[in-house]
């Protein structure tokens, strides 16, 4: 029997971590098409920082955070033929992911995969989903071609690298330290640049011989702007993942039509519904039969609900090396 009230984390004003306030709210009922899920794990995302620094989602967006949880189906709503109550299941969801209990989209909740236990599935849904759509949807990123990842020792970073791989690509990845960058050469990157001490344009025309980054997936926003079209290949890719410190993206249009280059990017929480089922249709196909062999999250922490701020705040320093995740008790 489902519990009237639930425990969760909601953003009580904008600010620093020290806003993440623990709740009581009532447990959400699931309505056509969803399933509401107990939550063993939910996964903590720089988009969650976003949303707490503002004090607001996108229209509509609740005021728990969270973007992926792993738990077990407790209950379903009209129409859902996928689940049943007592599946094991991860989930990309619309927020409401700190909380004993979250409602999901049945077309984008996911079975375990079957070498993953809870943990690893909650650190999946929201690295997984963006990096396949803006890597490979967006970017077209395909065997043979050089893939530069910014941020390579992230969530979204390692998974990025290990999907170039498994698609046959090359990847230099780069990270803040010798530490990350070890981490993204293990990984599978030929070459790790320390952005801190080397310059990651001259790194990318040494480890590709000239040729430059085919695809570049960047998450620091228009900061890089100018260096990344420079170590664009010809025909290359420039993919925003985030907005970064909000800097305008600011490159001679001359430069852009030299290297015939393609700039684009996404936000995957505000993209329809047909877009995310038409991931997970990718993803099934292509990723999940490599999940626990040939790609697999790293989790950097785990700590419980209750301390979503020191979450928070070690996400923010940049220490981790890839998912930190919470803990919910029942």
């Amino acid at each position: 029997m489902l519990p009237s009230t639930m425990n969760a984390i909601t953003i009580a004003r904008a600010g620093g971590p020290e806003v993440l306030e623990p709740v009581t709210r009532p447990v959400p009922q699931p309505a056509a098409g969803q399933v509401l899920i107990k939550v063993a794990y939910a996964g903590i995302n720089r988009h969650d920082c976003g949303q707490r620094i503002r004090g607001y989602g996108p229209p509509g967006a609740t005021d728990i955070p969270g973007l992926e949880v792993a738990g077990e189906i407790a209950a379903v709503g009209p129409n859902v033929t996928r689940w049943k109550a007592g599946d094991h299941v991860c989930a990309l969801v619309n927020g409401g992911g700190y909380a004993q209990y979250c409602i999901a989209a049945q077309e984008i909740t996911l079975p375990i995969p079957e070498r993953f236990d809870l943990k690893l599935a909650a650190s999946l849904p929201e690295a997984l989903f963006t990096a396949w759509l803006n890597v490979f949807m967006l970017g077209r990123l395909k065997a043979g071609e050089w893939l530069l990842v910014h941020g390579g020792s992230s969530g979204v970073g390692t998974i990025a690298i290990q999907l170039a791989r498994l698609a046959e690509a090359k990847v230099v990845a780069t990270a803040g330290n010798a530490a990350k960058c070890e981490v993204c050469s293990k990984l599978g990157a030929a070459a790790a640049i320390n952005y801190r001490d080397q310059d990651f344009v001259a790194g990318v025309q040494t480890a590709t011989d000239k040729h430059g980054a085919d695809v570049i997936l960047d998450m620091v926003g228009g900061k890089y702007a100018k260096r990344n079209i420079e170590a664009l290949a010809i025909d290359g890719r420039l993919v925003h993942l985030s907005g970064g410190d909000g800097t305008e993206f600011s490159v001679p249009v001359p430069a852009i039509m030299a290297k015939r280059a393609v700039v684009t990017g996404s936000q995957l929480r505000v993209s329809p519904l047909a877009l995310k089922i038409e991931i997970v249709r990718q993803v099934m196909e292509r990723v999940w039969p490599h999940l626990g062999t040939k790609v697999t999250p790293l989790i950097d922490s785990i700590m419980p609900l209750a301390d979503a701020k020191g979450a928070h705040a070690r996400m923010e320093t940049s220490a981790h090396i890839g998912k930190i995740l919470l803990e919910i008790k029942h």
